[in-house]
């Protein structure tokens, strides 16, 4: 039995509900979309800007949010010259208006009726947080494995709701509180994560989600099982 197609919904108009900023790499909004279609974790929404003389930017961000959140929330990492991430991450403000479409994707998803592990480098942490999300929701946190690593520790998304979940945090740079020696995510440090069936989620840039697959594929793991999402600056 095929499972249903995942959920796709069209043009919206949202309203920013609240403004967060974790740390000065990134800002976490949330949204109230009218009439919204319930997402899958992993699939993400399109916001569009519209300037006064009609330019228009648009950026996809992953959803952190969980279906069950009658709000939708999205990490947005501000990148140096990003017209919308600079926007969203230093003028939108509670009240504001975006036009926003989505979920999209179908790939990149998981139900919650699998076991599964989610590799994330950065800001790709954020759909592997609305997994995470879901799977408490579910009562099934037993069913996801998740590993995330960047340079420092302000670098990661949600670190704290990570870290007490039980996700492994490996951070290249020398982190005294970390308790790993500071270094890139290894085969051996993955492996005991992997599960015996079910899907690999990788995300983050070309680089870390080329590498990361290759650490996947050595260890054994199926190309069909593994699903990646890579992300970088819009051109």
């Amino acid at each position: 039995m095929t499972a249903a197609a995942a959920p796709t919904g069209a043009w919206r108009t949202a309203t920013v509900r609240s403004v967060e900023h974790p740390s000065p790499h990134a800002v976490v909004l949330r949204l109230e979309v009218p009439d919204r279609i319930d997402h899958l974790p992993g699939q993400h929404y399109v916001i569009r800007l519209t300037a006064d003389d009609g330019y228009v930017a648009q950026r996809s961000y992953s959803i952190a949010s969980p279906t069950s959140d009658p709000l939708l929330e999205c990490y947005v990492e501000r990148l140096d010259g990003g017209e919308v991430s600079s926007f969203l991450a230093e003028v939108a403000e509670v009240g504001d208006e975006l036009e926003v479409r989505g979920p999209i994707g179908g790939w990149f998803v998981w139900r919650g009726d699998t076991p599964a592990l989610g590799v994330a480098g950065g800001s790709g942490a954020a759909p592997l947080v609305s997994m995470l999300r879901h799977a408490r929701d579910l009562g099934r946190p037993d069913l996801l494995h998740l590993a995330v690593s960047a340079a420092t520790i302000d670098r990661v998304p949600y670190a704290d709701e990570l870290a007490a979940a039980g996700a492994l945090i490996a951070l290249s740079r020398a982190d005294a509180d970390s308790g790993r020696a500071a270094g890139r995510l290894t085969a051996q440090e993955l492996a005991p994560l992997v599960p015996a069936e079910g899907p690999c989620f990788v995300c983050g840039s070309a680089r870390f989600a080329d590498g990361a697959t290759d650490l996947l594929t050595g260890l054994g793991v199926a190309d069909h099982r593994i699903r990646v999402e890579r992300f970088g600056p819009s051109g």
